[in-house]
């Protein structure tokens, strides 16, 4: 996968965007997805965004935890974990990240936009 999309650091175009977004979407459709034991049943076709957000995090922290024992593991010489397999590991988990910080700033601007907003 190829770096050269991205335009500079921090940058991220709105294909990336849109394609996190129809991730969500999908965790947030999977059954089961995030609503716990317990919860009211909601409407089909209604996504919850704290729901799709709590898991993207999850995906993402469990994406750097996958990183963090390939990457322990290769370095204590395991032979069943190779060095490309820890580096991609390890790109997925920082691609991931990165996105995420991107949501979230986005999320802080448009929170900090209608607060300034004359009501």
């Amino acid at each position: 996968m190829s770096m050269g999309g991205i335009g500079g650091i921090g940058a991220i175009d709105g294909g990336r965007i849109e394609a996190m977004i129809a991730q969500l979407k999908a965790a947030a459709a999977k059954p089961g997805g995030g609503v716990e034991a317990g919860a009211p049943a909601q409407p089909a076709g209604k996504v919850d965004f704290a729901d799709a957000l709590k898991a993207s995090l999850e995906q993402v922290s469990a994406n750097q935890i996958e990183a963090g024992e390939l990457g322990k593991r290769f370095t204590a010489g395991d032979n069943a974990v190779s060095l490309s397999d820890a580096m991609i590991a390890m790109q997925k988990a920082s691609i991931g990240f990165q996105a995420t910080v991107q949501v979230r700033n986005k999320l802080v601007s448009a929170y900090h936009e209608i607060m300034n907003m004359q009501v």
